[in-house]
């Protein structure tokens, strides 16, 4: 997979919401994706007691959830952890794993937020405009918004807002657990969003294209 686009990365918090602030004006949270024959997950590990970022990178077929490609990627940590600029300590190795792919992704489902952050670019809106690529955000906690309660079915959800705005939804992917955090990352509206999330996820809570990506990324042996 060719990566056309990026912009230099920062090494201080100033350097870091500015290029935020400035990327932010390209997030699209309406629908422009084509047909997707093949969603990817992406998630991210840390080895050596977190000074190297392992990226994962797991193309599944779209509907049929099979792993047909994935990539890992390592590179050192160069940002430090930081909650709401995530996307620098983990994109750049996401980058380099999308790289190598030899099957190229209709979508991405992030391991994390989309537009659900305080100045609405999460790491899979980030991911999303650097690749002009549609993206989800598919996070496991919030960052920013409340929700209302939500009934314990499979497929129940309610809006997350966050300053009188809808950034998101809390969505339950499977009755009676608790829910996943889902909001658009780029070139996907949030209806769109939850339609793919719950056609990505089987049995469990996370979609399959998490669940692939996150043991990719994993130290575990």
């Amino acid at each position: 997979m060719n990566i056309h686009h990026t912009h230099p990365w920062p090494r201080t918090t100033e350097e870091a919401i500015a290029i935020q602030n400035t990327l932010r004006a390209s997030v699209i949270t309406e629908d422009r994706l084509g047909i997707v024959h093949h969603v990817a997950g992406l998630d991210v590990g840390f080895e050596q007691q977190n000074t190297i970022v392992r990226a994962a990178v797991a193309v599944l077929s779209f509907p049929g959830l099979k792993l047909v490609d994935h990539a890992i990627a390592r590179l050192p940590v160069t940002f430090p952890y930081i909650p709401g600029l995530l996307s620098f300590r983990e994109i750049p190795a996401l980058l380099e794993a999308l790289k190598l792919l030899t099957i190229e992704p209709d979508l991405f489902l992030v391991d994390g937020q989309g537009i659900a952050h305080p100045r609405r670019i999460g790491i899979a809106s980030h991911l999303g405009v650097l690749t002009d690529m549609p993206a989800i955000g598919v996070a496991k906690s919030i960052l920013v918004g409340r929700h209302a309660e939500l009934s314990q079915q499979r497929g129940a959800h309610t809006p997350l807002i966050h300053r009188g705005e809808i950034i998101g939804v809390a969505l339950r992917t499977r009755a009676n657990i608790s829910p996943v955090y889902i909001s658009p990352g780029h070139r996907i509206s949030l209806s769109t969003a939850i339609h793919y999330v719950m056609a990505c996820t089987t049995k469990y809570r996370l979609p399959e294209t998490t669940r692939h990506a996150h043991r990719l990324a994993s130290t575990l042996k």
